[in-house]
């Protein structure tokens, strides 16, 4: 996919202008972001989530062991991805794995923001990022080499790079997640860029699972719609414009260990947590070796220079905290150097 031309986009106005760099937090990013979604006509009635599976919890040596594994992809999987832009795979992770990984999270989440994770309804999206150089059971799932060559194998690429981790949380009765691509979000001059989006817990539909518009050229059908930093125009935008063509939308619920990956010109979005249990779900993107920083990063990327310290406009992205994931260099709970322990 090295060959995709880049969006041009219609001209800026002062509502579309993005070129400034984004200068508040990665939560304050997604506060932001979470606003320019278009809740009318929503679902709002809530469901009970199903109870977690009754799983004993395997041991972390057990756990890097299993993510070390490979991962059976077949040349139909890789073809799928290549043309649609997203693929869900079932089986990624054993159970227990998820519930070892959500127990973690949980744990995170709530030091951070001092909240009862699934106490109730919180309405909002938390995220976290940039947890795996300081917590070496989170290493093992972000530098999987299991995941890591999935990443490769899909993009049909040598090696691949960490960009970062983030662990995100749909709170109960948060809204919408809006249309878009990562395209948009992250600052690298290559298109072989692909996030793996693994569930800590199975999401049935009334939890949000990720929705993928597809086949991958769909994003030419909306790249003259308007991005704009703040209202919901352009989440409407693209929405009535794949209604308009009647564009492809896959909205399945997760299996406990089923793990999506998509391409970062595949346009996802996701509906209300409608469910008395927080969404979370560990996101790592990774992208070809090799890859520059663009020349202008803009305030989509949001805090792009905290996974890449040191690394400027036009560098070639490989900062300590983006270590190459596939090739495997080693055990996956090794600790990285840099200015992280500062």
């Amino acid at each position: 996919m090295q060959d995709a031309q880049a969006p041009a986009g219609p001209p800026d106005t002062a509502d579309t202008d993005v070129s400034q760099p984004w200068d508040k937090d990665n939560q304050a990013w997604w506060d932001w972001y979470v606003s320019l979604a278009d809740n009318d006509g929503e679902i709002t009635a809530f469901e009970a989530a199903p109870p977690l599976p009754d799983v004993p919890l395997p041991s972390d040596e057990a756990v890097i062991a299993e993510l070390a594994e490979p991962y059976p992809l077949s040349g139909a999987d890789i073809d799928f991805f290549q043309r649609n832009g997203f693929i869900k795979l079932k089986g990624v992770f054993s159970p227990g794995a998820v519930l070892k990984l959500r127990a973690e999270l949980v744990r995170l989440l709530e030091a951070e923001f001092d909240a009862d994770i699934d106490g109730g309804v919180q309405d909002r999206f938390l995220s976290l990022e940039m947890v795996w150089p300081d917590n070496p059971l989170l290493r093992a799932y972000v530098l999987s080499p299991r995941v890591a060559k999935i990443c490769a194998d899909l993009l049909r690429v040598p090696a691949v790079r960490l960009y970062h981790d983030n662990i995100l949380s749909k709170e109960p009765g948060c809204g919408r997640t809006p249309w878009h691509f990562d395209d948009h979000h992250f600052p690298l001059d290559t298109h072989d860029v692909v996030t793996a989006w693994a569930p800590a817990q199975p999401i049935p539909l009334a939890m949000g699972p990720l929705a993928f518009a597809h086949p991958i050229d769909i994003w030419k059908l909306v790249d003259a719609v308007a991005f704009e930093k703040s209202g919901t125009n352009y989440d409407r935008g693209v929405a009535e414009t794949f209604a308009r063509h009647a564009v492809a939308v896959d909205e399945t619920p997760f299996e406990i260990g089923e793990v999506s990956f998509h391409h970062n010109l595949n346009f996802h979005t996701a509906a209300r947590n409608r469910t008395d249990r927080s969404r979370i779900v560990l996101a790592n993107t990774y992208y070809a070796d090799g890859a520059r920083i663009v020349d202008s990063p803009t305030m989509v990327s949001g805090d792009w220079q905290k996974f890449m310290p040191g690394v400027g406009p036009g560098d070639v992205a490989a900062s300590p905290l983006n270590p190459v994931c596939w090739p495997s260099a080693g055990p996956a709970a090794e600790p990285v150097g840099g200015p992280h322990d500062e």
